[in-house]
């Protein structure tokens, strides 16, 4: 994916989907918990100095595992880079939840799998692809192995 600077600067102004200032650890060794303004736009998390407009940082939330490390506490790792680990402190249970549930819901990989799984449904109870008239249907993208039955072009 390409995007330059003023692009996520932009992006980083959008209605977020969930923000607060949470404990933030990089995957630097060495890096300390610092209070950072987290937001949630689409699939980034955009982090900021709690007196600042502009983000410090951004992390593309694809390819990347969400784990719960205790009660308040939650990490993000990039599957290419394990050793690299970002750490997020929230202010109780219940927030460290949302955040993780939120996080999961935003990758590309959570979309898909419910575009198939919904395709797979309406297709099971109309007999039709409703990708179909998209032109799209085909889309290797949109295929999970065996995931609907072939469509008889007499329905």
């Amino acid at each position: 994916m390409r995007f330059n600077e003023k692009e996520l600067v932009f992006l980083s102004r959008q209605h977020s989907d969930r923000a607060a200032e949470l404990g933030m650890r990089g995957p630097k060794k060495g890096d300390v918990v610092k209070k950072r303004l987290v937001k949630l736009v689409l699939n980034f998390l955009f982090y900021f100095r709690t007196d600042e407009e502009e983000p410090i940082g951004a992390l593309l939330l694809e390819q990347c595992r969400v784990e719960r490390e205790d009660d308040q506490t939650f990490s993000v790792v990039f599957l290419d880079e394990a050793e690299r680990k970002y750490l997020f402190e929230c202010d109780s249970q219940e927030q460290c939840s949302e955040w993780v549930e939120s996080i999961i819901k935003a990758s590309y990989e959570f979309m898909r799998k419910n575009l198939i799984f919904y395709r797979t449904e309406i297709h099971r109870l109309t007999g039709k692809d409703p990708l179909e008239q998209y032109g799209i249907s085909d889309e290797k993208r949109f295929q999970v192995n065996c995931a609907l039955p072939p469509i008889s072009k007499e329905t």
